[in-house]
Formats: structure tokens, C-alpha cells, sequence
């Protein structure tokens, strides 16, 4: 282990509580937005907008659930990451199904778990690459 991921380490420890409850927080967020009626929901007239945000859902997942395992279990990066990944696609699908059996105004779209799941490969690129680039300096 190199000196950058024992000082991640101990700085992600100092926030563990914090990270947790930003964590449990998004996800419970992202699971009520995409469960709650559409009626309720501002209408925007941009093409496939929603797609945006299920990206943006996803990266923000795939990010904080990272920071999760890493803070609470000190989990290497690879696997904390592949878990965070996981996680995120998993819990997006889901989503999906609960949209098509549980709601009436909305609906199960693969393009929903499509756009889900580059969310999350980005933040684990993000991840990836920081992570890279922090133990080369």
C-alpha cells in the first residue's frame, strides 16, 4: 500500500459517518425519484432528458457507494469499485422493474438501465483514473 491510499484511508475514516449518510441518503433519493408518480414531476421538453439524469443518478451511486466500502471496510480499489459498480446496476435495474410492476404512470425502459449503467462506468473511470494519477505523484 502506498503512502496516498493509507493517507486516503485515514482521511475517509475521519468521514465515515458522513459518507454513510450521504450515501443512504442519494440512493433512498434516486429510489423515490424514480418510483414516484410522474404527474408529480416537472415536465421538460428536451428529448430523452430522463436519460440524463438516470446517468447522473448512477455516477453519483457508483461514486458515493465507492467511498462507502472504502470508508467503512476499507475495501482495496478494485473491489470497491467493482462493488460500487455492481450495486449501481443491480439497484438500477431494480428500479426498472419496480417501475413496470409497481407504478401506474411510469414504466420499465432498457434505455433507462443503458443510460444507468454509463453512469456508473464513468464514475468508475473517474475513480480509475484518479486514483491512477494520485499514486504516480
Amino acid at each position: 500500500m502506498n503512502y496516498f491510499q493509507v493517507k486516503l484511508i485515514k482521511n475517509l475514516s475521519e468521514y465515515k459517518k458522513t459518507i454513510q449518510a450521504l450515501t443512504v441518503f442519494w440512493t433512498g433519493m434516486v429510489a423515490y425519484l424514480c418510483l414516484v408518480s410522474s404527474d408529480r414531476l416537472p415536465e421538460v421538453d428536451v428529448i430523452d432528458f430522463d436519460k440524463l439524469g438516470h446517468f447522473t443518478f448512477h455516477f453519483g451511486l457508483t461514486f458515493l457507494w465507492f467511498l462507502f466500502w472504502k470508508a467503512t471496510y476499507r475495501t482495496e480499489n478494485k473491489f470497491a469499485l467493482l462493488k460500487a459498480f455492481l450495486f449501481s446496476f443491480f439497484f438500477g435495474v431494480v428500479i426498472e422493474v419496480c417501475q413496470g410492476v409497481f407504478t401506474e404512470t411510469r414504466y420499465s425502459d432498457i434505455r433507462d438501465v443503458y443510460a444507468n449503467s454509463v453512469g456508473a462506468l464513468v464514475a468508475v473511470l473517474v475513480l480509475f483514473l484518479a486514483n491512477k494519477y494520485r499514486s504516480k505523484t
